[in-house]
């Protein structure tokens, strides 16, 4: 099952980025999302209709709405995108975007194992807003220091 491995590397590049910021309520927001990580991946680990799904792990609804609830807060302080932005900036803005990318696949790998066996609904919206999470999570971490490094559409082409 390469979803569990998935989110293991996700859980990890997240504690990277967690090592480059300094205390905060963003790292401990991290940390707490790291904490739930496990929980996804011991929820990935028993699909629906195994021996042991009664013991299993899930992760639940509030998790979801607690991940879509801090994306509201953080893009709340936000100017709105007018460009796509590149995933850069400081160590600890490209390391959020590198986890929010490793996640990304960590989804996709969830989605594929669903095609295969029932997975939790909740565990596959997790990732979803994870995604959005460290995406929103990155902009707000940037806007607090130089701000979004926006792509510039064509800058570097000879005409």
């Amino acid at each position: 099952m390469s979803a569990i491995g998935e989110v293991d590397e996700a859980n990890s590049a997240i504690g990277v980025a967690v090592a480059a910021l300094e205390p905060s309520e963003l790292a401990g927001r991290l940390r707490r999302i790291q904490n739930e990580m496990f929980d996804l991946g011991a929820d990935l680990a028993t699909p629906f209709g195994t021996d042991f799904e009664q013991h299993a792990l899930r992760i639940v609804p509030r998790q979801v709405e607690r991940l879509e609830e801090e994306i509201d807060v953080m893009n709340a302080a936000l100017e709105p995108l007018t460009s796509f932005i590149l995933p850069g900036g400081s160590i600890a803005v490209a390391l959020l975007h590198q986890a929010r990318c490793v996640v990304r696949r960590a989804e996709r790998a969830a989605v594929a194992l669903h095609e295969t066996v029932a997975v939790n609904a909740d565990a596959l919206a997790y990732l979803n807003r994870l995604s959005d999470h460290l995406f929103v999570s990155a902009r707000h971490l940037a806007a607090a220091q130089d701000g979004d490094i926006l792509w510039q559409p064509g800058a570097t082409r000879d005409f």
